[in-house]
């Protein structure tokens, strides 16, 4: 039979070899976590934009220059951009189509900002196969309802960018864009 001084260290060992033990299943098990992220992190790093995407995600855009009734052609994230000051007739032709007969329904105030009726601002691309419309310049072909023709297949969009005729299934996109000042609009 052991004494009770055999007993005790018997223990003492034990726990020492228990918490060695321990001691090294935490080391290794951290040292994996950290080999994993070290690992990882490159690998999720790379699925970030690169640096010239980055700068391209917002552009401003000065529109003190454009009068009612015209509009300019910009560029962001590498397509263009249609801002189009709106004449007071333009709004009122836009607000006078019965919503609910059109193929997207949207009314000119939900493509626009308030307060800012005036300003319609739409990505330049034909939402039917991609092709930049017509209708931005002096003398171009606005089609049958002054806003907008693609003249790659015959989409005719109206004076708030919405499909009217043609195979283009919705209505010219309207990007995100804030207002900063009176006479500069922030597109991204």
């Amino acid at each position: 039979m052991a004494t009770l001084e055999e007993t005790n260290v018997a223990q003492v060992e034990a726990d020492h070899s228990l918490r060695r033990r321990d001691f090294i299943n935490i080391a290794a098990v951290s040292f994996a976590g950290v080999g994993a992220v070290a690992v990882a992190l490159p690998l999720v790093n790379q699925m970030n934009p690169p640096a010239d995407v980055l700068a391209l995600a917002s552009t401003e855009v000065d529109i003190s220059k454009i009068a009612p009734g015209q509009a300019i052609k910009t560029v962001w994230r590498k397509q263009p951009v249609f801002v189009r000051n709106l004449t007071p007739q333009e709004i009122v032709e836009a607000n006078k189509v019965d919503v609910s007969s059109l193929r997207d329904p949207q009314s000119l105030a939900e493509r626009t900002k308030p307060g800012k009726e005036n300003w319609l601002i739409t990505l330049g691309v034909c939402t039917h196969l991609g092709c930049v419309p017509l209708g931005v310049a002096a003398g171009e072909n606005r089609g049958e309802y002054g806003g907008y023709f693609c003249p790659c297949h015959g989409s005719h969009y109206d004076t708030a960018a919405r499909i009217r005729k043609g195979p283009a299934p919705t209505n010219l996109v309207v990007p995100e864009y804030e207002f900063t000042s009176d006479t500069v609009v922030t597109i991204g």
